[in-house]
């Protein structure tokens, strides 16, 4: 005998909770979240332990979702996303609420990731990498020519990894948290180290520091490297973070999504300005003053690297911790004054404050590394942000990243070329 139909009549036709996911492209758990922030109404099955949606409320949602995807923010078309991650405002950023800054100077560069994914503390929490995927991701990274950047490795053990995780296109959040805890760590051992000696345990900041520079790093450098990880972490959709929700939104697992960042990472205007901010630092202190270098940059029509932000129209926040850091490292002072000089003299042409390029430049110089080695620190601290955001697309409906092409072309039908 047929289960009869519900008398709620054909202009309230109700939806289960798995047809309502469908509609929606989101998971079962999404659209409880729904009902939760007061965007979906639901009803009881009478008898069953289920619920049930008004068919016309949730393809409303749908249709209200899918312009919300695609529409502008409001100044100048702008692709909008809606996130529970990162805020920046104000000339402050804020990690699910809580001040970043604040964040990053009282905890660990893991500690602060698990809050980004999690949205919960573990005090102590260390990242290891399982010996086989630092073996493939070696192997690969060793196979590089000694000319391949920072980036380029980072990519090349992305995948390689991959290739050592059977379980990678498993999607669900512990999974991909999985991931995320053993990427990043690998990540790092699979990068050739800058000394001898070193472990391969203990905090990031300290597997980290041996593969950038050759010196013992003391207390107070170890702290300011942790404190920049955790400050770079994420910031809200930059280039990358945008590159790795397109690769989530299609559902490519969380190495291919790291991947695609990485690749985005490696522009000049990204990832890899910190490098230009150090080669231009290091032309200041070999000779003495920023005045000649400055006016070389200008005149060879090129911008000053390490100055000004578009979403920080005062002193970028980032930049101001890790410069506080730079003064307890005596061996940072010379770095410090040149950059301040550097400031001062840019200062008469335009009022720029020193971003974080700078800041992290100080960093590097001062500590032995190569200019490489900002790249490297941001590419390997932004991972666990782009995690984050691929974590939070994993719960939207797939592909709505798809913004449709403005055609300016030939108006067809054109004649098949001879």
């Amino acid at each position: 005998m047929r289960d009869q139909e519900p008398a709620f009549g054909p202009a309230e036709r109700r939806l289960t909770t798995k047809e309502a996911a469908e509609v929606l492209g989101v998971k079962s758990e999404t659209v409880y979240a729904y009902v939760s922030r007061g965007q979906l109404s639901s009803r009881r099955v009478p008898g069953g332990r289920g619920s049930t949606f008004d068919a016309k409320e949730v393809e409303a949602l749908a249709r209200r979702n899918r312009r919300e995807s695609a529409g502008s923010s409001g100044s100048g078309g702008e692709l909008a996303v809606r996130t529970r991650i990162t805020l920046i405002e104000a000339d402050r950023y804020y990690f699910r609420g809580v001040d970043a800054t604040l964040m990053a100077t009282r905890h660990s560069y893991e500690e602060v990731a698990e809050w980004l994914w999690t949205g919960r503390l573990h005090p102590g929490v260390e990242f290891t990498a399982p010996d086989a995927a630092v073996a493939v991701a070696r192997r690969a990274v060793d196979a590089l020519p000694e000319h391949a950047g920072p980036t380029d490795r980072l990519r090349v053990a992305a995948i390689a990894a991959a290739t050592a995780d059977p379980l990678r296109f498993d999607l669900s959040e512990d999974a991909v948290l999985g991931t995320a805890r053993t990427l990043i760590p690998t990540l790092v051992t699979a990068l050739p180290p800058a000394r001898r000696g070193h472990r391969d345990t203990g905090p990031l900041a300290d597997r980290l520091w041996a593969r950038l520079s050759g010196r013992d790093p003391d207390e107070a450098s170890l702290r300011a490297l942790d404190t920049a990880l955790a400050l770079l972490v994420d910031h809200d959709l930059a280039a990358s973070t945008l590159a790795v929700r397109v690769a989530a939104s299609a559902r490519a697992h969380a190495y291919a999504a790291v991947s695609a960042g990485l690749g985005v990472l490696e522009g000049p205007l990204h990832g890899a300005a910190s490098g230009l901010a150090h080669r231009l630092l290091l032309d200041v202190l070999d000779q003495g003053d920023a005045a000649p270098v400055i006016a070389d940059e200008l005149r060879a029509g090129r911008r000053i690297p390490g100055l000004g932000h578009r979403l920080y129209p005062g002193e970028d926040p980032r930049a101001r911790v890790l410069f506080g850091l730079l003064e307890d490292i005596p061996k940072a002072a010379p770095a410090l004054a040149a950059a301040r000089d550097i400031v001062t003299v840019t200062a008469r042409h335009t009022p720029l404050h020193a971003n974080v390029d700078l800041a992290l430049a100080v960093l590097t110089a001062s500590a032995g590394m190569p200019a490489t080695a900002g790249e490297t620190i941001f590419a390997v601290a932004r991972t666990a942000g782009w995690i984050a955001h691929a974590l939070e697309e994993y719960g939207e409906r797939p592909l709505r990243m798809r913004p449709s092409g403005h055609y300016v072309g030939p108006k067809p039908p054109q004649p098949l070329p001879e």
